[in-house]
């Protein structure tokens, strides 16, 4: 464990696999405390929690359902309650469903648009209300913003191009409080399902 980030408390959404759990265990590693999020595995996210434990962080899960609004915007008031702050939110939850335009259904869409912008919406709106100098929110989007490599991705390209949007003009509304939000823009990712 290096000391780089030691002291901070850091929220990661959606991570109790994959990218999430990855970001979580090297938040861990260079010092943070790690909060996460999960909506179906409680065993996957204690797998993670172990992980951070075990580099020497502070780590816990919160089940919190991105689709609900409501649960978004409680989840970082309850990490504030356990950790004492938070310091760095990383927005990573996210779902994908491929389909052609004229077979997508109004349910994949609200779907989408709730889990993949929505609850990035809530989550940083509640963090910039409690986030101090130095602080940090780090969206995930898409390559797939920039670059369309097949059809049937509609629904991606526009709910990650609205949190690359999102992501530019809080960084200049944040700027003047030392606050700092990025976006990365992971290529596809191999996950288990």
């Amino acid at each position: 464990m290096n000391d780089s980030l030691l002291g901070k408390v850091s929220l990661v959404t959606g991570c109790s696999r994959g990218i999430g759990a990855a970001i979580a265990e090297r938040l861990a590693a260079d010092g943070a405390d790690v909060a996460i999020s999960y909506v179906k595995s409680h065993t996957a996210a204690q797998r993670v929690v172990a992980a951070v434990k075990a580099k020497g962080a502070r780590g816990e899960a919160f089940q919190s359902d991105a689709a609900n609004a409501q649960a978004v915007s409680a989840l970082v008031p309850q990490v504030v309650e356990r950790f004492g702050r938070l310091d760095i939110l990383v927005n990573n939850a996210a779902i994908f469903f491929s389909s052609m335009l004229e077979d997508s259904s109004d349910e994949e869409f609200e779907r989408m648009v709730n889990i993949n912008v929505r609850a990035v919406f809530f989550a940083s709106r509640a963090a910039a209300r409690v986030m101090g100098p130095g602080s940090r929110i780090i969206n995930i989007g898409a390559t797939s913003v920039n670059h369309v490599p097949s059809p049937g991705i509609s629904l991606i390209v526009m709910t990650k191009s609205a949190v690359a949007g999102l992501t530019r003009a809080w960084a200049r509304e944040l700027a003047s409080r030392q606050i700092t939000v990025n976006c990365i823009h992971p290529g596809p990712t191999e996950t288990d399902d």
